[in-house]
């Protein structure tokens, strides 16, 4: 058993291979630094991200505390001997007392900075699996089994189903979340708007309740996702409710504000070409004038800078369709 002990990298991203090294470093340690590289000059995933991964890692072993450094490097092969020494000094310094041994994996060997700037501590090579950082990087959804479950939100895919009322966007919506063996987010507003017995007599703190709820819902389901998430309407369509039912001038600011932090990796925008289904509270007014109102929420994305893919066809061109961008999306590499 070694006293104090230290492993580090840029885990960019983190996955398994990394968590095996970390598990085994503490199991030989009274004491693990795990270090996170920073390259700030690097496109590397956000650091406060992936800080959040080791402590998601290392938060119930007890003995593992985490460190950070950074460079101004433009790539790891510009971090030389050289460049690495005053972060090596820096360590130590933060670690305050004799580094028994330093763990790495195989990718690095003595002539590395690890063991180099550490001539007085022990030097240990891990075995590392056959899938490095670099490679899940060019593809992610390729290697997903490889990723720790608290890593896989952060890559996740968001995919917006839209559009005026019964185009199929809820089948839709359960029919891809089922086909691509994940999640989804119901929309929230259509139970919550029936709380008078109809939308018509909606109170503006339902309104309320329906945009927070929905971007909540979505924030929650995003952690227990398969590669996507399908979400069936945002904040942006209850703006169109707002609009249609008149509601109050705070809601519509509050739907822009939830707006501006959304992020959609597809918006699906079905046509209103199929038969229209009785399902509810659904106002005859969309009803006889569902072109209209298409046009109407398509201009209240278009005004919030949202790029949206307009689905046409029947049922099952228009399921195909979608499957088809959706594979798109996760299939796409680096």
């Amino acid at each position: 058993m070694y006293k104090v002990g230290m492993y580090g990298g840029s885990f960019n991203p983190m996955h398994k291979g990394h968590l095996k090294c970390i598990i085994k470093a503490a199991c030989m340690c009274e004491k693990l630094y795990v270090v996170l590289s920073i390259g700030m000059k690097r496109d590397e995933v956000d650091y406060k991200v992936r800080y959040r991964w080791l402590y998601q890692a290392t938060k119930h072993i007890g003995n593992v505390k985490i460190l950070t450094i950074s460079d101004s490097c433009a790539t790891k092969n510009d971090y030389t001997l050289e460049a690495s020494k005053s972060d090596s000094e820096y360590i130590k310094k933060q670690i305050g007392e004799p580094i028994d041994i330093v763990f790495c994996g195989s990718d690095y060997d003595e002539n590395s900075f690890w063991n180099v700037n550490y001539p007085d501590s022990e030097f240990y090579v891990f075995e590392r699996d056959e899938i490095n950082s670099t490679e899940i990087r060019k593809d992610v959804y390729g290697h997903w089994d490889w990723l720790p479950n608290f890593v896989r939100p952060y890559y996740v895919k968001k995919v917006l189903i839209i559009g005026v009322e019964s185009s199929g966007k809820s089948v839709m919506t359960v029919n891809l979340a089922n086909y691509f063996n994940t999640n989804f987010i119901e929309e929230a507003g259509r139970e919550l708007s029936e709380k008078s017995g109809t939308d018509t007599m909606m109170l503006n703190e339902d309104f309320t309740e329906i945009l927070l709820v929905q971007k909540l819902n979505e924030i929650k389901a995003i952690e227990h996702s398969n590669k996507v998430l399908f979400c069936d309407t945002d904040c942006l369509i209850t703006q169109f409710f707002l609009k249609f039912l008149e509601g109050d001038k705070l809601n519509i600011k509050l739907s822009d504000a939830i707006d501006a932090i959304n992020r959609y990796d597809l918006i699906l925008f079905l046509a209103p070409d199929v038969k229209w289904v009785q399902d509810g509270d659904r106002s005859e007014e969309i009803r006889d004038n569902r072109e209209k109102y298409r046009d109407m929420i398509a201009d209240i994305y278009k005004s919030h800078g949202k790029k949206f893919e307009y689905i046409e066809g029947d049922y099952l061109t228009k399921f195909n369709k979608c499957v088809e961008l959706v594979n798109n999306i996760i299939m796409k590499r680096e």
